[in-house]
């Protein structure tokens, strides 16, 4: 990640990071605590998938939406219906209605064979056609007691396919036990959109806030700062442990002021965040 850029990212907030939450407290945190804007993670929220309710949210509180997440996970499944190669097609539709410039989505299941064989060409078909960055997320193997599933296709890593553009998961690099620093590293050009949080080896999909975990995020960002990346970095993390409004507001706002410490191209304090709440947290995606 060679160069020097003036122009910092843009830190936005995944509307995700509020959940159970709904997503207008997404935008009301990113509002009042100075997030650049938010990702809308199209999911179960009725107002995730309402463009019209979307748009009438980001104008009450003054919040850019940037950036779409298409509704792939295992939880988004029946979302917009069951095909996903349509369900593709319209986030970008809703991308463009709501002037977010980016859509990020999560390579196919193993079991959507069909839309496994044309996803590549869907995805670069529709961002030259739309005009947008389509940004194929970086996922993790499956693992049993004794062996791993595929349970992704044509595979959970981007580095193994030829995407024009790809979104890095720090939370899913440490499922997958891989260095989010060696990742960017390997993307390289085709990095176009972070998700920031933190993760452990556990092989649980964590979603830590960023420095609560074991991945090299400080790294990550600092290598960011001094480069050519022009992407958002978004704080997608889990809030399900916070007690209470304050714990949740608490832990969002720690994560901006991770991502603004390290994404300083001048020198800097060191920031630590909070150590993490104390409830059970179940895996997302």
């Amino acid at each position: 990640m060679a160069g020097e850029t003036s122009a910092r990212p843009h830190v936005t907030l995944s509307t995700a990071s509020v959940y159970p939450r709904k997503a207008p407290l997404a935008f009301e945190l990113a509002a009042d605590l100075g997030y650049d804007g938010v990702e809308v993670m199209v999911w179960n929220d009725k107002i995730s998938r309402d463009d019209v309710a979307l748009a009438h949210v980001a104008r009450e509180t003054g919040v850019q939406i940037r950036s779409v997440h298409a509704p792939t996970l295992i939880v988004s499944q029946q979302v917009w219906g069951t095909k996903p190669g349509h369900k593709l097609a319209k986030t970008v539709d809703m991308a463009l209605t709501l002037g977010a410039s980016t859509v990020v989505v999560h390579p196919p299941f193993a079991w959507q064979r069909g839309y496994s064989r044309h996803f590549a060409e869907q995805v670069r078909s529709l961002s030259e056609d739309s005009g947008l960055t389509i940004a194929v997320e970086n996922m993790y193997p499956w693992r049993g007691r004794k062996r791993e599933f595929m349970g992704y296709l044509p595979g959970w890593d981007p580095t193994e396919h030829d995407y024009d553009r790809v979104t890095l998961d720090v939370s899913h690099a440490a499922t997958s036990r891989q260095s989010c620093v060696d990742l960017a590293a390997l993307f390289g050009p085709r990095l176009a959109h972070v998700h920031l949080t933190d993760g452990t080896e556990s092989g649980f999909d964590e979603h830590l806030v960023p420095g609560r975990g074991t991945q090299p995020v400080r790294e990550l960002l600092q290598g960011l700062a001094h480069s050519d990346f022009s992407g958002d970095v978004v704080v997608e993390i889990g809030t399900r442990k916070a007690r209470d409004a304050t714990e949740r507001r608490a832990d969002i706002a720690q994560s901006l002021h991770f991502a603004r410490t390290y994404l300083a191209v001048d020198a800097h304090a060191e920031f630590s965040p909070a150590p993490e709440h104390h409830r059970p947290q179940s895996p997302w995606a």
